[in-house]
């Protein structure tokens, strides 16, 4: 289809341990992650707090990286959680990723980024990135998702067969974590029309 192959950005879960998110995802506790510290995270019960909740820091550092920006995902949390970007309300009651701090976080770092509300997923010029929302059975697609969104995915562009390639930070497999390609049609079964766009 001529299409112009994207770069490929960096790629890290929002578990310190990709191998392991398949553990996590069926019950492992968080506190059990070997690798933990390099998550910035302040100590281990901080990082088990956190860890089902930073999908959307996990896009936010591989978009970083693919600028040659290294941020640990929890020094990324910290920044955005102060201008609203997250909402703690003790225990496991964690409101965020909210989008507008994530915007105005990279805005004051000169990246004119701006919320997807309501609009057809864009298409990405090279070198563009997008935090779209989908439902996190995207990692299943063979499965009906129940709705659309609650998760965040890092699109950053199509192949040569016009399949949308993404990172998925919670992916339970290689193929379903990094450079994953899925037809636009059927990301459009899992994605909620909003997310945030990164330009050039």
């Amino acid at each position: 289809m001529g299409e112009v192959m994207a770069a490929v950005p960096p790629y890290f879960a929002q578990w310190a341990s990709a191998e392991l998110v398949p553990e996590f995802l069926e019950g492992r506790l968080a506190a059990t992650d070997p690798l933990w510290a390099e998550s910035g995270a302040a100590d281990l019960a901080e990082y088990a707090r956190w860890a089902r909740h930073l999908c959307g820091m996990a896009c936010l550092r591989m978009a970083m990286a693919s600028r040659g920006q290294a941020h640990s995902i929890h020094a990324l949390r910290r920044e955005v959680q102060a201008l609203g970007g997250y909402i703690d309300q003790g225990g496991d009651d964690i409101i965020g990723l909210i989008y507008a701090g994530a915007v105005q976080w990279l805005n004051a770092r000169g990246i004119a980024a701006r919320i997807v509300l309501d609009e057809p997923r864009p298409e990405l010029a090279p070198g563009e990135l997008y935090l779209a929302s989908v439902h996190p059975r995207i990692r299943t697609p063979e499965l009906d998702p129940p709705h659309k969104g609650g998760h965040l995915v890092l699109v950053f562009g199509k192949d040569e067969q016009g399949r949308l390639r993404f990172h998925n930070p919670s992916g339970h497999s290689d193929e379903t974590r990094r450079d994953v390609r899925i037809s636009p049609d059927e990301f459009s079964r899992f994605h909620a029309e909003r997310g945030i766009l990164l330009p050039l």
